[in-house]
């Protein structure tokens, strides 16, 4: 019987994999303590909360630009330096947050916090891919996925207990982010990484070069409706909750506390147990589970009172499953739709959808919602039906570029690559 447990043992059984492990939990930890509270951090150092707020926003919208760069880098064959310049990015914006008081440190800080945020999920995608290999990369990536869910929710319950303090603790967790962030990077600095095959023919390349991506921008479109997930347990329900439902702020928390939970609890087992099924019908099932879900919060929202509190607790369930098959199935599908020398930009095209929807998903959240329950959760849920419809149709016969037996991102160097995989 494949659980957790057992499956977090493969990863570390990986060749790197430890190491790797070792580094996503000190980094997900240490920033896990400043996360919640870096808008509060703002307002304490001399910002408003519309000022904070901004910055952040504008600081993830400019760091885009980085996420190309980062895709080309990769296909240069490079594995370990991005994913250690992610953590330095990060490390660096968390220490100028806490050695730099005032607007001007904290809108550079959020803008280098912004780089590594945006860079880190194709550069840690790349990464371990290449140290798992076809037959475990799924796996490899659920498993990162869930310790870095665990170190974050235990970071956060850390930071809670010492805020109690006062604030001025709040520095401290800048602090221990940016000291997080450069363990993290001296760790991944000294992953092995398995050997790679020698470049891809050029005339090979030219062939590809045309329609390499297209199924990936079909994925990319597709998955910006889904994208807006992330933001309705922080911001979307909290208001529903307590504006709409006049219910009190342990709603919410406990959501958003059983939430986590059951990821880190189930995100493993479910992407082992559904491994043989193609990730284009996980990913579709998860665009109907949480349109599904959407409609229901509505209609929690609609019943009102306790009755509809308890509506809105019990959805979570079907909700965080969504969650689960959409992380689950997404990285993999796009980079098993991408030829092998394009991989690095094909995870950067899907960071660029996903990262624009969290960048812009706060203001349509609260805008439509100010217009009333209705105008959020219909056309959430009817544009990620269309997702999940252009996924299905969309990706119907999607071009597989891996050669029998190889693994797209461990085995292909990009054919510019001259210098060796770092």
């Amino acid at each position: 019987m494949t659980t957790t447990r057992t499956t977090l043992r493969e990863l570390v059984r990986i060749p790197g994999g430890g190491r790797y492990a070792l580094s996503a939990t000190a980094e997900a930890a240490s920033s896990g303590m400043l996360r919640p509270f870096i808008v509060i951090y703002a307002v304490q150092i001399g910002l408003s909360a519309p000022q904070a707020g901004t910055t952040l926003t504008v600081g993830m919208l400019a760091s885009l630009c980085a996420v190309p760069l980062a895709g080309r880098w990769i296909d240069r064959g490079a594995r370990r330096a991005p994913a250690v310049a992610a953590l330095l990015v990060r490390g660096v914006g968390s220490l100028l947050l806490a050695l730099v008081p005032g607007i001007a440190g904290f809108a550079i800080g959020a803008v280098l916090i912004g780089v590594g945020t945006q860079i880190a999920p194709p550069t840690n995608s790349a990464l371990v891919a290449a140290l798992a290999g076809p037959a475990r990369r799924t796996a490899a990536l659920a498993a990162g996925r869930s310790l870095r869910n665990a170190g974050l929710g235990a970071g956060a319950l850390l930071g809670t207990v010492l805020v109690a303090s006062g604030p001025e603790v709040l520095r401290w967790f800048a602090l221990a982010t940016a000291l997080g962030c450069a363990f993290g990077a001296a760790v991944i600095a000294r992953v092995p990484l398995p050997h790679q095959d020698a470049p891809a023919p050029a005339t090979a390349i030219k062939e590809a070069r045309g329609a390499g991506l297209r199924t990936v921008t079909v994925l990319a479109l597709a998955g910006i409706p889904y994208a807006f997930y992330a933001d309705i347990l922080e911001i979307a329900l909290p208001l529903l909750l307590v504006q709409g439902l006049h219910a009190s702020l342990a709603w919410p928390s406990g959501i958003f506390v059983a939430n986590t939970v059951m990821v880190i609890a189930l995100q493993l087992v479910v992407v082992v147990r559904l491994a043989k099924w193609p990730h284009r019908t996980v990913l579709f099932w998860s665009g109907l589970l949480l349109a599904a879900s959407y409609l229901a919060f509505w209609l929690g929202g609609a019943t009102g009172g306790g009755p509809g509190t308890v509506l809105v607790a019990l959805v979570i369930v079907p909700y965080t499953l969504g969650e689960i098959l959409y992380t689950g199935s997404s990285v993999p599908l796009v980079i098993e739709s991408a030829p092998p020398h394009m991989v690095g930009r094909a995870l950067a095209r899907w960071q660029l959808s996903y990262g624009l929807a969290r960048a812009v998903d706060p203001i349509i959240i609260t805008g439509l919602l100010s217009l009333g329950a209705a105008a959020l959760w219909l056309p959430l849920a009817a544009v990620t039906l269309l997702g999940a419809a252009t996924v299905w149709l969309g990706t119907r016969r999607p071009r597989l570029h891996r050669s029998r037996g190889q693994d797209c991102v461990a085995t292909s160097a990009s054919p510019r690559a001259a210098s060796p995989t770092v």
